[in-house]
């Protein structure tokens, strides 16, 4: 899910958990949450090198990952994550039938948060090992304005560093589901493609997140918190934004709805 990276290498992984204790220790109030999303990453990296190394058939893809990711996905959460959440996995895990909620969310069916988390952190590396053939996996789902690869929501949009002084990066989203990042239109709602300036309201707090925006359309009431590379080359957009609670509660008691929550249901 970094644009950084060109090639499914295993520097993606290294690069996340860096990033995620830098975080901890600069943002204390998203500790917490960095300390459950670092814990995933070990699973996570051993999914994505397996799917890699041999890849499982994108139709049965459900049942590969409830049979050898989401236990484990589990297990970390209930060692590592806060007591409510780690008490709810505790208590899916106890009821079986893992493919159910990781086929629910490759197709894009509402479920329990708890159900979704686990199946979005067990599919994720999966889906992201995977490339062009995650579409298949997701059944050819279609959204408007979603990824042109699996038809997820966009988890949020970065401005990558464009390596030329004169050159202005493109705008980027990136894919909730799949980990694709596709270039959209600067000034263009993602969620329904509103384009006027005077209903595109952009919200920054600069002392604290120099590097990050909301981005908010005032037609659907919904946003996307932006990481701009170009101000902070060390940032992973993945992590950084499981590091912004701040600015998605203040957009949040605005009026809007993130388009799609992140990881850990923010939004």
């Amino acid at each position: 899910m970094e644009p950084a990276v060109a090639s499914p290498s295993v520097d993606r992984w290294a690069r996340r958990r860096q990033r995620a204790r830098h975080l901890a220790v600069e943002r204390p109030f998203a500790a917490e949450m960095l300390r459950l999303y670092a814990a995933l990453l070990d699973v996570q990296e051993r999914a994505f090198s397996e799917a890699l190394e041999t890849p499982p058939d994108p139709a049965a893809l459900a049942t590969y990952v409830a049979d050898r990711v989401m236990a484990d996905i589990a297990l970390e959460t209930i060692g590592a994550g806060p007591p409510l959440l780690a008490e709810a996995c505790r208590a899916r895990l106890g009821e079986g039938e893992l493919a159910t909620p990781v086929s629910r969310w490759l197709s894009g069916e509402s479920q329990s948060a708890v159900e979704e988390y686990l199946a979005r952190a067990a599919a994720g590396p999966v889906l992201e090992a995977l490339g062009p053939a995650a579409g298949a996996a997701c059944r050819g789902q279609t959204r408007a304005r979603g990824c042109p690869r699996c038809g997820g929501r966009p988890q949020l949009s970065y401005f990558p560093e464009s390596g030329e002084s004169l050159l202005t990066a493109p705008r980027r989203l990136l894919c909730c589901r799949c980990g694709e990042n596709w270039v959209h239109e600067r000034m263009t709602c993602p969620g329904c493609g509103e384009q006027s300036t005077a209903k595109l309201p952009i919200y920054v707090e600069s002392d604290r997140f120099p590097h990050m925006r909301v981005d908010a359309c005032e037609r659907c009431r919904r946003y996307l918190l932006t990481i701009d590379l170009r101000k902070d080359a060390a940032a992973v957009p993945v992590v950084d934004e499981l590091a912004a609670l701040p600015l998605d509660l203040y957009v949040q008691e605005l009026g809007f709805a993130k388009i799609s929550p992140n990881l850990l249901g923010i939004g």
